[in-house]
């Protein structure tokens, strides 16, 4: 054990000292946080608004045009249309457009809006929907019905869920459930590859460069090999809680750093994956709403779950890609094929998990948060609905079992070959020959 020790340390403070370590723990962060900061400030950019002006020579809107959106300014105008077209052409408005004297509301009358420049297709969509909603309510006027009243007859009746036990749930908290899964998930997902294939490229630089001849007459090879992992797990754990340390206090500096950042991050709806979840924070009160819900989250259960299943599927997993790197020659191109029955279970994993975080009581989203080979990425997924809400102690508990099995199981199988790949040179290896490697005798 003192010599796993000592490979586990070598492998931590080799990667540790890089520069490169340094530099991709703190630009990442840096990184992260100015690409979210830039979307929000190209979201609510004003330099695409346009300025339409609108000559009513059949007063249909009564000098009254308003798009909630504020991307459109209508200005009403009195001026002839070759004046009005000067204008536009010399860029004082953007387009414009004529009612005509004769237009005839129900019969349909079409309204050709003339611009200076091409119009996108979600401007279009801004443009034409103001001037539709105030058609709509004078045609309502016509048969005395008034949009207040159609108002009240469209109005939803607001519609609740609960549990058999009595137990409410909101749409902001099922957001917010479903954004923390998710993040999870994915966040075991990307762990299980970059630090997986790390494990897996450091052995091969090994094998390649015969140290591993020199190591091995020292420390056997299982200690080798689980010294890799440990190593390595080690700084991938530190390297993640430095991202979510630097990414937490960038985003709190942020809003004192840029003035006014803040109310356009709670006013933007239109962020990836955020967009269910900011329609239902508008109807219950914003951000409060989303704050007052994050409250409800048993975060310290979702960050020791997380740790466990970080390194409980990244032994799992490395310990299969320190196998794969053992087997490959000088020629790196020889690991694609035999990556591809370790990193399908990581992808059906991730696919399972899309499901898990809508539905985390359904049969598919409980066998993958059991089944070893993805539980660390299903299980992150349910486990933010709640206990016992999303999954139950007792599926908890097992899934951890089956996953503490299932690395045992497959560090006894990636032993086996790691012992023989490692000093194998000179023939291509394949799954058949790795297979009778782990069940041949010693």
């Amino acid at each position: 054990m003192n010599k796993l020790g000592i490979v586990a340390r070598r492998e931590f403070l080799t990667r540790v000292q890089k520069k490169t370590f340094l530099l991709s723990t703190i630009l990442v962060p840096l990184l992260i946080v100015g690409f979210y900061t830039l979307i929000i400030f190209v979201a609510v950019d004003d330099s695409d608004k346009l300025s339409i002006a609108v000559k009513d020579e059949a007063n249909v809107f009564e000098g009254k045009l308003i798009d909630k959106s504020n991307d459109v300014t209508y200005v009403f105008v009195s001026v002839d249309t070759s004046s009005l077209r000067k204008k536009t052409e010399s860029g004082e408005f953007d387009g414009y457009f004529v009612v005509p004297a004769g237009f005839n509301l129900n019969s349909r009358d079409s309204l050709k809006i003339i611009s200076n420049k091409k119009i996108g297709l979600m401007l279009r969509d801004n443009v034409q929907r103001p001037i539709n909603r105030a058609l709509e309510e004078k045609r309502l006027l016509d048969y005395n019905i008034s949009p207040k009243t159609l108002d009240s007859i469209k109005k939803e009746n607001p519609v609740s869920f609960s549990t058999i036990k009595g137990k409410a749930g909101t749409n902001t908290k099922e957001g917010v459930s479903y954004a923390v899964g998710f993040i999870s998930g994915f966040l075991i997902y990307i762990i299980l590859f970059i630090y997986g294939t790390m494990v897996m490229r450091g052995v091969m630089e090994e094998k390649v460069s015969r140290i591993a001849e020199v190591i091995v007459s020292s420390v056997k090879p299982f200690q080798l090999m689980m010294g890799k992992i440990i190593g390595i797990g080690a700084v991938g754990l530190v390297q993640f809680f430095i991202w979510g340390f630097l990414v937490l206090l960038l985003q709190l500096l942020l809003p004192l750093l840029i003035p006014g950042l803040a109310e356009q991050m709670q006013n933007q709806a239109t962020m990836p994956g955020g967009v269910g979840m900011a329609q239902a924070a508008q109807q219950q009160g914003g951000m409060q709403a989303v704050m007052s819900n994050m409250s409800q989250i048993n975060f310290p259960i979702i960050l020791s779950c997380f740790v466990f299943y970080f390194f409980g599927g990244y032994l799992l997993y490395s310990s299969l890609f320190a196998a794969v790197g053992s087997a490959v020659n000088e020629d790196p191109n020889d690991a694609q094929s035999l990556l591809l029955p370790i990193t399908m279970p990581i992808v059906f994993g991730m696919v399972i998990m899309i499901k898990a975080v809508n539905d985390p009581n359904s049969g598919l989203a409980v066998f993958g948060s059991l089944f070893p080979f993805t539980s660390p990425i299903v299980m992150m997924a349910r486990i933010a609905h709640g206990i016992p809400d999303g999954v139950t102690w007792v599926q908890l508990i097992t899934s951890m079992l089956l996953l503490v099995a299932g690395f045992l199981c497959t560090t006894w199988l990636a032993a086996k070959i790691y012992r023989t790949g490692i000093l194998l040179y000179g023939k291509k290896a394949t799954w058949k020959e790795m297979w009778k490697w782990a069940f041949r005798r010693s």
